[in-house]
């Protein structure tokens, strides 16, 4: 590509000066240029013209026209040979192709850890160098030329706000700053090293080229195919989410796939889950997730606050986010949020639809995606189970329980409840914004619970704050405080109205908090970093030092003197769904004296995250102690109790309480468990070879008495199989059904073929099967 320049000057015409009204036109490469017209015999038009030449076996056509009332008349014309033009010395710098080494095998996509996203843009993480190359329309001579880089992100990209970012040319990189350097030069081409802040702004950012040169100055025009999205970069030692151990940030930034853990902390189940933050359209959907969060792109730069936006943008009530949550058991016109086996549908449905909430779904499948888009932007993230998790919703750090003068549940004040299991997400940063020692794993809940400033979202939350009971410390600490680690409080209504603690437990809530190991299946417990052991000293400092900043402080002034305690068991992995439920109630003594006591049990059925559908079962039992005695009473619950009143998870809450008639002393406990339901046996039949077609059985046996309707089987696997639903149908009591399903593998090495079952009756029916698939 050249550059012509021509100036039109002035004429000399034969002839009376009245008679001329005269223009030039100008011809080249089928584009022409006119300039005004000027009267006389004399005409000096002084314009100049500049034209991009590819081609100089061509020639410049210079046409002179005398306008008329009606038409113009031609002058004289002349054609000149491109060839014969002198070339000059100072042509104008012009960028004529831009190579921004962006397909998975090329440096800055495997420099930059971003050569398993789909497609060929160039996707990278900031504070970090890549290189480009340009191609201009001479040598690049840095005696006389300069050029620059500009980035532009967001509606109204702005230089002060960081949207808008001028990337100077520079003899030598520092670090920590925007700026390029030319590295190579090889005729007219120049390669380019380019270094980015570890404050850079994610986003996706527009790219064009300006050069200067002694002709002037020129800018390349925007070309999309070349938009550069910036990611945060956990490898970068200056990035508030550096992860220094390389095995941590393959699991928590490069696994795509994962454990969700789910039941009770007595019989803890798993899920495999897809997060495949690495599929076609993925990134984007994240990217739009930001954008119709309304958050100035100008705060991207700040983990803390994408997180915040995050975890209200996963659920739907205030900004019609990602996923709209249902727990009413009734999912017609959705999908059920047990059908799910990962994220990838999830969020390409919310993109392709304009932000219409996807249903439906509840915390394992808030928490499933709220990982896969924290590490799709390059935030370490796990998704993390506690069992026997505290919903506190009065902000008083204790689990509190009222009861009636004649000890029964005054329902309407109840409203703190305990899950079974809930499911929220760890992300690692740092938190410039805390005091020292803050940083590391921080709590992200996007199932919407309670409101945190006007929005329903909870976090980032430092563990180390919440292990501690440093509550006063943002965001929403107090909150996730009492899911992990408050003290459950037993009141009973006075004569007057007013409440009297009769009973405390200080172990009810937070066990087993669980996530998926690093490198492995494995479940991993990490109680420990959200609490100190039970019973401790540290412990109990931590509680106590929580709840003076709750909205009852004085519930630690005076300790309650226990002789008589009561416990519930459960042998080895519980009951089957289908089958009768057993568990053992143990009494103890500590006393010299003998007790007695009436035993109260009721036991309801419970959705999973605490709140009761139906009381199925109600007994009492009178109890005669010895003095230091410990007696064991076998409680059965037989399948006939319970058979018409399973819901989602099939959980299940006995309660105990009772007063020692010697002491009036009272007892109370509640112990959650599940029935465990059945595994899908997932077979792989034939060779697992990229683009040759295999199969997988898939076996499923109904452990009720009774015909499940309508069953569905949702298969999918990252790089075997896109989601696809087999209608299997009606599935009679105790039967057994085995389907095929034939694929071909699209990807070669472990791979995980992940299958679920949607069915009214019964829920949380998963499988799993790895498969090892060869390069053809």
């Amino acid at each position: 590509m050249s550059l012509l320049c021509v100036g039109v000057k002035k004429a000399k015409l034969d002839g009376p000066q009245e008679k001329f009204n005269t223009y030039v036109t100008l011809k080249v490469q089928n584009v022409k240029s006119t300039t005004i017209a000027v009267r006389g015999s004399q005409p000096c038009w002084e314009q100049d013209f500049m034209f991009e030449i590819s081609r100089l076996d061509l020639g410049l056509t210079v046409e002179v026209w005398n306008k008329g009332l009606i038409w113009d008349t031609m002058v004289g014309t002349l054609w000149i040979p491109l060839r014969s033009i002198r070339q000059s010395n100072e042509l104008m710098l012009t960028v004529r192709s831009v190579d921004l080494l962006k397909s998975k095998t090329d440096q800055n996509r495997t420099e930059h850890h971003t050569d398993r996203y789909h497609g060929n843009d160039l996707i990278l993480r900031r504070g970090q160098t890549f290189q480009m190359w340009l191609e201009l329309s001479r040598p690049f001579d840095p005696s006389t030329d300069n050029l620059h880089l500009e980035l532009k992100t967001g509606p109204l990209p702005v230089v002060s706000k960081g949207t808008h970012v001028i990337i100077p040319l520079v003899e030598e990189l520092e670090d920590e700053c925007w700026e390029t350097k030319i590295v190579k030069q090889d005729g007219n081409r120049v390669k380019l090293s380019v270094n980015s802040p570890p404050t850079a702004l994610i986003g996706r950012y527009q790219l064009t080229v300006e050069t200067h040169s002694p002709s002037g100055a020129a800018k390349s025009s925007h070309d999309p195919s070349n938009d550069i999205y910036m990611l945060f970069n956990p490898w970068s030692e200056s990035d508030t989410v550096y992860m220094d151990e390389e095995d941590e940030r393959e699991e928590y930034v490069l696994n795509d796939t994962g454990r969700i853990y789910y039941g009770t902390e007595h019989q803890i189940g798993e899920r495999t889950w897809n997060y495949g933050q690495f599929d076609e359209g993925i990134l984007a959907a994240c990217f739009y997730i930001l954008e119709k969060s309304g958050v100035p792109p100008s705060g991207q730069g700040d983990a803390v606050n994408v997180v915040r936006v995050i975890s209200a943008m996963i659920n739907s009530p205030n900004d019609r986010g990602v996923l709209e949550g249902n727990w009413s058991g009734d999912y017609a016109g959705g999908t059920a949020p047990t059908s799910w086996s990962g994220s990838v549908d999830i969020l390409k449905q919310y993109h392709q639809e304009g932000g219409t909430p996807v249903k439906y779904g509840q915390c394992w499948v808030f928490s499933g995606v709220t990982t896969s888009v924290l590490r799709c932007l390059g935030i370490p993230s796990r998704s993390v189970t506690n069992y026997s998790s505290a919903h506190d919703t009065d902000t008083s750090l204790t689990t509190d329980i009222y009861f009636d003068e004649d000890l029964e549940p005054i329902d309407h004040l109840n409203g703190d409840s305990i899950w079974n299991f809930h499911v929220w997400n760890d992300c690692w940063m740092a938190r410039p914004d805390l005091p020292p020692g803050m940083g590391g794993w921080q709590v992200v809940d996007s199932t919407p619970q309670e409101t945190s400033q006007g929005t329903f979202r909870c976090g980032p939350a430092s563990i180390t704050a919440v292990r501690s009971g440093l509550v006063y410390l943002k965001h929403d600490t107090p909150f996730v405080f009492a899911e992990v680690n408050s003290d459950k409080i037993f009141w009973q209504r006075n004569a007057d109205g007013t409440f009297t603690q009769f009973h405390m437990e200080k172990k009810a809530v937070g066990h087993c908090i669980s996530t998926k190991a690093v490198g492995s299946d494995e479940r991993h417990d990490i109680t420990h970093l959200y609490k100190y052991p039970e019973g401790t000293e540290e412990e109990r400092i931590a509680v106590e030092t929580a709840c003076r900043y709750g909205s009852k402080p004085e519930t630690y002034t005076a300790p309650v003197a226990e002789d008589v305690a009561v416990e519930v068991t459960m042998e080895g992995e519980g009951p089957r769904m289908g089958g009768d439920a057993q568990l053992t109630i143990t009494l103890r003594n500590t006393s010299s004296e003998p007790r007695n006591t009436t035993i109260h049990s009721q036991v309801a059925v419970m959705y999973y995250t605490g709140v009761h559908k139906a009381t199925v079962k109600k007994d009492k039992t009178p109890i005669e102690l010895q003095p230091n005695e410990v007696k064991t009473l076998d409680w059965v619950l037989e399948y006939k109790h319970y058979q018409d009143q399973l819901v989602d998870q099939a959980a299940l809450m006995l309660t105990l309480s009772g007063r020692v008639k010697e002491t009036h002393q009272v007892l109370a406990t509640q112990y959650s468990f599940r029935l465990r339901t059945p595994d899908l046996s997932i077979t792989p039949v034939g060779d697992a070879v990229v683009g040759k077609e295999m199969a997988a059985k898939i076996s499923f046996t109904n452990p009720l008495p009774r015909v499940l309707k309508r069953v569905v089987f949702r298969v999918e696997g990252l790089g075997l199989q896109s989601v696809r639903e087999i209608a299997v149908g009606d599935v009679g009591g105790h039967s057994t059904v085995t389907v095929t399903e034939r694929f071909v593998p699209m990807l070669p090495g472990q791979r995980k073929l992940l299958a679920s079952l949607d069915c009214r009756q019964l829920t949380q029916v998963h499988g799993v099967t790895d498969i090892t698939v060869r390069e053809n």
